[in-house]
């Protein structure tokens, strides 16, 4: 487990998040505006649809129909706009920015799996995670003890020398 990878792919993965909120908000903005543009003109509509059954009452061909037609005209423009605004959000950076966003997930997920392996081997036997780290220092003792030229045993002094005789 390298800790600059586990870095570099939880950057990617908050960048991929931002993106992805990013076109989503922008999506539900637009969507908002124009569903909010289609309420008021179904109420321009149905300010026609009430103006002209007014009109029925006081009138009875020419302004009712004119109304009418007017009222029916806003009601579909709505409609047209309120299908538009529930429109899912489509484009290449949403597509690209989930594909990111999955590939950091993954690469995630492979270092949590490779570090949960280390843990669990130093766990289950832990001379196998500590004998790599104490042969270089071993094998690096044993080579200089056997470098070190062997003690030569101290002169004899001239006075030991005479005592022996």
């Amino acid at each position: 487990m390298n800790p600059e990878n586990v870095i570099k792919h939880l950057r990617a993965l908050w960048r991929t998040d931002r993106i992805i909120a990013d076109i989503r908000m922008r999506h539900m903005l637009i969507g908002l505006g124009l569903r909010a543009f289609a309420a008021l003109i179904a109420a321009f509509g149905l300010l026609m649809l009430e103006l002209s059954a007014y009109f029925a009452l006081v009138q009875i061909w020419s302004a009712i129909s004119a109304a009418a037609i007017l009222g029916a005209v806003n009601f579909a423009i709505a409609a047209i706009l309120f299908l538009i605004a529930g429109r899912p959000p489509s484009g290449r950076e949403l597509e690209l920015a989930n594909e990111i966003h999955g590939s950091a997930v993954d690469a995630l997920q492979l270092e949590a799996r490779a570090l949960q392996s280390q843990v669990s081997g130093a766990i289950h036997n832990p001379l196998n995670s500590i004998l790599p780290m104490l042969i270089v220092p071993l094998i690096t003792i044993i080579i200089k003890s056997l470098k070190k030229p062997a003690v030569k045993p101290a002169a004899t002094t001239p006075t030991a020398a005479a005592e022996q005789k």
